[in-house]
């Protein structure tokens, strides 16, 4: 009899044992090197190095000191996504409008956007009701994420150009600047 209730038990132990143990999440540094990297998509780490890359660049170049009126406003356009995924091109646009915001020399509009709509409809109604606090953007800053893909046998690889340009009121680019990523990896020859 003891050995009856004993066995269902034991059983149910061991599957619950086997639930506990399956899960080994844990915490890892954004960008850092435990992170997962796919050559089949942009991942995080992209984004971060982009943009890093990108905004010291814009702030080396001077372009944002060329404004009478100091700090620069820098407009966010359009950004292109020419990959074979749906990404949010926020996770690249928003780090450089940070960084140039803490660098003091740039702040970013949010009440100006495409077909005039920015991104923030609250704050462009209040601009709207005090005509003085108009400013409208020095700068737009617009680009184009493009992926290349390539194969040599089981070994895929894949780079990501993330173009951005600042063009000025007079629809002159006042900088330009590019980062390629490139990763390379071997496709799994059992699939799903």
């Amino acid at each position: 009899m003891k050995k009856l209730i004993l066995l269902p038990v034991l059983a149910l132990g061991t599957v619950l044992l086997g639930l506990g143990c399956g899960t080994n999440a844990h915490y890892v540094a954004t960008g850092g090197r435990e992170n997962i990297v796919s050559t089949g998509e942009i991942n995080i780490q992209d984004y971060l190095q982009a943009a890093e890359d990108s905004t010291k660049s814009l702030l080396a170049s001077g372009a944002l000191n060329r404004v009478p009126n100091p700090p620069a406003v820098v407009g966010v356009g359009r950004i292109i996504n020419n990959t074979s995924q749906q990404i949010d091109t926020d996770l690249l646009t928003k780090k450089i409008r940070v960084a140039l915001l803490q660098s003091g020399k740039a702040i970013t509009s949010t009440t100006y956007g495409l077909g005039g709509q920015g991104e923030d409809p609250l704050a462009q109604q209040m601009q709207q009701q005090d005509k003085t606090a108009q400013r409208i953007p020095d700068f737009s800053l617009s680009g184009k994420i493009i992926q290349t893909l390539a194969r040599a046998g089981d070994t895929h690889q894949a780079t990501y150009s993330f173009q951005l340009s600042l063009t000025d009121r007079q629809g002159l680019a006042v900088w330009e600047g590019e980062k390629e990523i490139t990763k390379q990896g071997k496709r799994a020859s059992v699939g799903f």
